[in-house]
C-alpha cells in the first residue's frame, strides 16, 4: 500500500493536511477518444522514449488540445472590432486567465496551454519529493514566481498525477497570493488513488482534466501501466 504524506512545506515552513469532504469534477479525455488518445500512445511506447524531442512535442500537443476543450469552459464578452470594410461583434475571453505549472516535466505541457491561452499571466511552482523511508515522503516547495490571483481563473498543469501531493501541494503553495475565482487542474495520465485523493482536498467546483486514467500505483508511487519519469523522458535523467 502507497503510503501518501500527511503534511506538506512551503519554503521550508510545515503546514498541517486538512482533507475536505468536496467533488470536484473530472473530464476523462479517454472516455471520448481524440488525437490526446495517438500523442498518449507514443508517450508511453519504451521505443519511442529515447526521442526528447518527440516527447517534450507530445507534451506541448496535448496541453494546446486540453487547453483548446478548457476554452470552451470559461466565459466570454461581447466585443466590436473594426476591419477594412465595416464592424464585426466577436466573442473573447471575460475571465482572467493565469496558467500555473510544476516544474520540470510541466514546462512543455505548459508551453501548449499558453499557445492556446496566449495573453494568460503565468505562475511557476517547484515541488519535489523527499522520501523518509522507501516508501514514505513528504513534499516541499521552494520556488514560487506567480502573479495575484484573486478573482482570476487559474489553470495548474502538470504531466503526471501519481498521488496529488505535490498537485495539492502547489495549488496552497499558489494560494498566498490570492484565492482564484475559478480552478482547473490538467494532466496527462492521474492515478485513480490521487484522483480519489483530490476530490477530498480541492475545490468543490474546480475542474480536473486529464488524458487517462489508471488504475494502480507501485511502492514508490509511480503510475502503472503510467509512461515513466516524465521529467527524466522530456529533460534526460536527474542525478
Amino acid at each position: 500500500m502507497v503510503c501518501l504524506r500527511k503534511k506538506y512545506y512551503i519554503c521550508g515552513t510545515l503546514y498541517p493536511y486538512n482533507p475536505k469532504t468536496t467533488k470536484m469534477k473530472v473530464y476523462n479525455f479517454a472516455e471520448t477518444p481524440s488525437l490526446i488518445s495517438r500523442y498518449l500512445i507514443e508517450m508511453r511506447d519504451v521505443d519511442i522514449h529515447s526521442d526528447m524531442l518527440r516527447f517534450r512535442h507530445n507534451l506541448e500537443r496535448t496541453g494546446a488540445l486540453m487547453g483548446y476543450e478548457i476554452s470552451k469552459h470559461i466565459e466570454y464578452k461581447k466585443v466590436e472590432v473594426t476591419t477594412p470594410l465595416g464592424v464585426a461583434t466577436c466573442d473573447t475571453p471575460a475571465e482572467s486567465i493565469v496558467l500555473g505549472t510544476i516544474f520540470r516535466a510541466g514546462v512543455p505541457f505548459h508551453a501548449g496551454f499558453l499557445n492556446v491561452f496566449d495573453t494568460a499571466e503565468n505562475a511557476f511552482v517547484s515541488a519535489y519529493r523527499k522520501y523518509k523511508e522507501k516508501e514514505s515522503f513528504d513534499v516541499f516547495i521552494e520556488y514560487l514566481a506567480s502573479p495575484r490571483l484573486e478573482d482570476k481563473t487559474l489553470i495548474l498543469v502538470d504531466p503526471m498525477l501519481a498521488t496529488g501531493a505535490s498537485m495539492e501541494l502547489s495549488y496552497r503553495a499558489l494560494l498566498t497570493k490570492g484565492t482564484p475565482a475559478h480552478l482547473h487542474l490538467a494532466s496527462v495520465i492521474a492515478s485513480r488513488a490521487a484522483i480519489d485523493y483530490l476530490q477530498g482536498v480541492m475545490p468543490a467546483d474546480s475542474t480536473l482534466w486529464v488524458g487517462a486514467i489508471d488504475e494502480h500505483i507501485n511502492s514508490h508511487s509511480y503510475i502503472v501501466p503510467g509512461l515513466g519519469d516524465a521529467g527524466d523522458l522530456a529533460y534526460g535523467i536527474k542525478e
